[in-house]
């Protein structure tokens, strides 16, 4: 495999740090600080005004500082306390070998199109990417032998700007690669390393950079290099690209050369994890190595590639996989197809769906032949998955297994709230975290005060409005909106309101605007003199999807509109940290998708776990986590737009609105917290990354891995 020696340089892009501190740039490059409070902290503690002007980039922070400042540091016995107690803890951390539960896995390489780790980093979309994301870090906490890869995507994903008429407008969200928490792999030669990627002509290349998620590194593949064309460099710049060729090669260069990154640097594993379609191809590679590393034939190879890989399908429609056509596939396999001993048929077959055997190559065909071991993400999506892929499954051998639910499951110290954790760790104990899929552990959290847990509730919602406040005075002050804008952005909401929100992807199947379905019943609910409401909207349209920008520009003009007095708000480009805030904030969790297209929802488990109520359809993880005491459910088992809105409307007036604000004799809703107790206490076990990655060790790894271990004996 060629290796192209870059220009050399500077690996990693840090200021120069007093000796006595190098421990801050080992933190700094390893996103072990974003889920550990006292590692937030230290940075915070350092110069908490520049640390919030970095955008909580440690890397842009630290250059911000200054040398003399720097220089400082060590003499300032407060922090030097800090900072030797946090590295300490990092590095047992890191060096820790020990892996929960009684057995190792073998390791496992997860390959991924987005990775939502932190907004420092914005290589990510939206759910898929911090499922990813989630997968890494609780990966790390268990000490799986886990390593990830994905691309970098320099223009990142979208940065999403509403203009006063309420349209999306699409900006690139740079990443400055010298100013994000993350390192240039080097070669032998201490140049960043850059591999060509196989079977792409003329040659592409890809420089490779990692990111180091505690104990697991994340590999990125990135294009945009000087040794590529125009067009060539372009192939990693964006996530999802519209344009079907480009496309293609991105999904080449994600899945072969994402395996050939893996094998230059020596980095060997048994078990192959696919995260959707986008990552596919790198089964044919994994044939390829069996055939020419261990002298298989192409169907003991086959056979061996689908007895040790995972495929994880997020998708609830046919309509929604990548298909590409035969003739671009013949373009860029035709070789290859040969060098694994197939002709064009049998090459294609492995992509052919049975239901459109002329529509093209299709992605999660493909994934679904070539693993063994597959699973939708929640058991309702498990049911929708058997039936649309029936005709995929009926061709397979009688009694093989058609496909599994592992419901995802969340990162609880990436999205519970700091104060939260640290009144858990004086519940529960200080190693709740490593417990935390345990249910009769959380049946504590009765004994969590109602004024303890009011107060922080509380204390969530005022930084949320604060938050959404302070972006409104900045884009104010950058480019002097109009105030009817301003009022649309939530710079009118009351953290003192009981306050609804809906966050995510605004496509037209998740039915942003339900709640809007009669604006004049909404207006009685949201402007009740004693009981009144606000609702908070944030999401991103796809930059192709007009639909979606329609349905935002509508949202927008709704929150503009002078009858609702500012108690509805549109909060500008959603992202991990803007989440942070809502999911934490909001009273109540709003989800309400056509059934059943939504797979699974984790914005509801992260806000459940904050004690964030969820309302939702009984869709994707809903109807495993609804036990009638933790939320509500809107409507039936099938969707209509009229009875579900009726049902929603029914819900606010009846139940959430008067639960709310029937107060005790503290000025508390006891019956409210009653139920945000509940929330946590059912939802923190069960929806939890833990309980996640233990279903995939049950279910694929620890299997697996006996079966490898038979094939080396």
């Amino acid at each position: 495999m060629p290796v192209i020696n870059a220009d050399p340089s500077v690996n990693p892009v840090l200021p120069q740090l007093p000796k006595e501190i190098e421990g801050v740039g080992e933190i700094a490059l390893n996103l072990w600080w974003t889920w550990n409070p006292r590692g937030k902290n230290l940075f915070r503690l350092i110069n908490p005004y520049l640390w919030k002007e970095s955008g909580h980039n440690p890397i842009r922070f630290l250059k911000s500082l200054g040398d003399e400042a720097l220089a400082a540091l060590p003499q300032n016995e407060t922090f030097m306390r800090e900072y030797r107690y946090v590295y300490a803890v990092f590095k047992a951390y890191i060096d820790d070998k020990t892996v929960a539960g009684d057995e190792e896995p073998l390791p496992i390489a997860y390959f991924c199109a987005e990775f939502g780790l932190h907004h420092s980093v914005p290589i990510y979309s939206g759910g898929l990417g911090f499922l990813a994301g989630d997968i890494l870090k609780e990966s790390s906490d268990m000490g799986l032998p886990m390593v990830g890869v994905g691309f970098m995507y320099p223009q990142g994903y979208v940065r999403q700007v509403i203009g006063s008429d309420g349209w999306q407008n699409g900006a690139n969200e740079t990443i400055d690669k010298d100013t994000a928490p993350i390192e240039r792999v080097l070669d032998e030669n201490g140049n960043h390393l850059v591999i060509q990627v196989p079977f792409i002509d003329p040659a592409v290349y890809t420089a490779v950079w990692k990111i180091n998620v505690g104990r697991v590194t994340l590999y990125l593949l990135d294009t945009d290099i000087e040794q590529n064309d125009p067009w060539d460099r372009q192939i990693s710049s964006h996530l999802y690209t519209p344009d079907m060729n480009q496309r293609l090669r991105q999904q080449i260069v994600l899945g072969i050369g994402g395996y050939r990154v893996l094998e230059v640097l020596g980095i060997r594993y048994s078990i192959l994890h696919l995260n959707e379609g986008h990552p596919a191809f790198a089964l044919f590679e994994r044939i390829r190595f069996f055939m020419e590393e261990k002298k298989l034939s192409l169907d003991e190879a086959i056979a061996r590639v689908q007895a040790s890989s995972v495929f994880t399908t997020h998708t609830p429609l046919q309509a929604a996989t990548d298909v590409y056509s035969f003739d671009m596939m013949s373009h860029y396999f035709g070789e290859y197809w040969q060098r694994l001993g197939m002709d064009r048929e049998r090459f294609m077959s492995f992509g052919l769906n049975p239901d459109a055997p002329q529509a093209g190559f299709n992605m999660t065909v493909l994934g679904l032949r070539l693993c063994d071991q597959r699973n939708a993400v929640s058991k309702k999506h498990c049911e929708v998955t058997r039936q649309i892929w029936k005709s995929v499954f009926a061709q397979e051998p009688e009694g093989k297994r058609k496909i599994v639910g592992i419901t995802n499951g969340v990162h609880l110290p990436t999205w519970m709230g700091d104060e939260l954790s640290e009144e858990l760790d004086r519940l529960l104990g200080e190693n709740w975290l490593t417990l935390q899929d345990d249910p009769d552990l959380w049946s504590r959290i009765e004994e969590l005060e109602d004024e303890k847990l009011w107060n922080l509730h509380y204390a969530y919602k005022v930084r949320m409005v604060n938050f959404i406040r302070e972006r409104v005075r900045r884009k104010w002050a950058d480019e002097g909106i109009d105030p009817m804008v301003a009022m649309a952005e939530g710079v009118m909401l009351d953290p003192d309101v009981l306050t609804i929100g809906f966050a995510r992807r605004m496509t037209s199947y998740k039915r942003p605007e339900l709640i809007l379905h009669d604006l004049d019943r909404l207006e009685k609910i949201v402007n009740n003199y004693a009981r009144p409401v606000q609702i908070v909207f944030a999401g991103k349209a796809h930059p192709a999807d007009n639909p979606g920008k329609q349905i935002i520009q509508r949202i927008f003009k709704t929150c503009q509109d002078r009858r609702f007095r500012g108690r509805i708000a549109f909060v500008e480009d959603y992202g991990e940290e803007t989440a942070k805030y809502l999911v934490r904030g909001c009273d109540v969790w709003l989800n309400n998708p056509q059934i059943p297209m939504e797979a699974c929802g984790t914005s509801g488990m992260k806000a459940s776990v904050n004690g964030t109520l969820h309302c939702s359809t009984l869709d994707g993880w809903w109807p495993e986590g609804y036990n009638g005491k933790n939320g509500w459910a809107i409507g039936g088992e099938s969707s209509d737009d009229a009875a579900d809105a009726e049902s929603l409307y029914k819900l606010l007036e009846e139940e959430i609105v008067p639960l709310y604000y029937t107060l005790d004799e503290h000025k508390r809703p006891a019956g409210w917290l009653a139920r945000m107790r509940e929330s946590i206490r059912s939802v923190a076990p069960q929806f939890g990354g833990r309980r996640m990655m233990n279903d995939y060790m049950k279910e694929f790894y620890l299997p697996i891995s006996k079966k490898v271990q038979t094939w080396e004996n």
